[in-house]
């Protein structure tokens, strides 16, 4: 049989020399991080995961929590989004045995959205054109993720350091995302 993983093939895989073309090394910069696992993670917080997870769920609206290959992101006081570069079916099987007889869902939900990378000094600029969360540091910084709009597009806006941002669109909606983007760049970039 053969490896189905060759057919795999990410939302903006199309658009990839575009947004490499649209940077500017040093000013904004435009890519996608394909194939990243999350798993969708509805439990009661008192619930031990965090022997899986390397970290307990963060507590808090906004909050993240976790090192390295796997970050949780809060979606709600008892629904977490955790993303991860390891392999989100080990992960599902390893969450349904920590839960055991507790109520609760571990759920492998990685094809249902994309990872699109926003960096550099003018990536905050870029995204206040179009996003109505306040992201001036005092209000939103690195370590924060917000379910937001973009351009009128639901997306799960993370800040994983300064000047460095992830928006999580549906795979359906990240053409969109990414055209936008490419198109509110544009003063940077020209």
């Amino acid at each position: 049989m053969a490896d189905l993983s060759t057919l795999r093939r990410s939302p903006l895989t199309h658009l990839a020399d575009r947004m490499a073309a649209a940077s500017a090394e040093g000013t904004v910069s435009l890519s996608e991080v394909p194939f990243l696992g999350m798993v969708s993670l509805r439990v009661d917080p008192s619930v031990p995961v965090a022997a899986v997870l390397g970290a307990p769920p963060p507590a808090g609206c906004g909050q993240t929590t976790g090192t390295g290959d796997l970050q949780i992101l809060w979606l709600g006081p008892d629904e977490w989004l955790v993303v991860t570069t390891n392999d989100p079916v080990a992960l599902v099987d390893q969450l349904d045995a920590a839960l055991g007889a507790d109520p609760g869902l571990a759920l492998d939900v990685s094809a249902n959205r994309t990872v699109i990378e926003l960096t550099g000094p003018q990536a905050r600029t870029v995204l206040e054109k179009g996003c109505p969360v306040d992201l001036h540091p005092r209000s939103f910084g690195p370590g924060r993720a917000v379910m937001t709009t973009l351009a009128r597009v639901p997306v799960l806006l993370w800040q994983t350091d300064d000047n460095h941002y992830r928006l999580l669109p549906r795979s359906s909606f990240a053409e969109y995302v990414a055209r936008w983007l490419l198109d509110a760049m544009q003063e940077f970039t020209t």
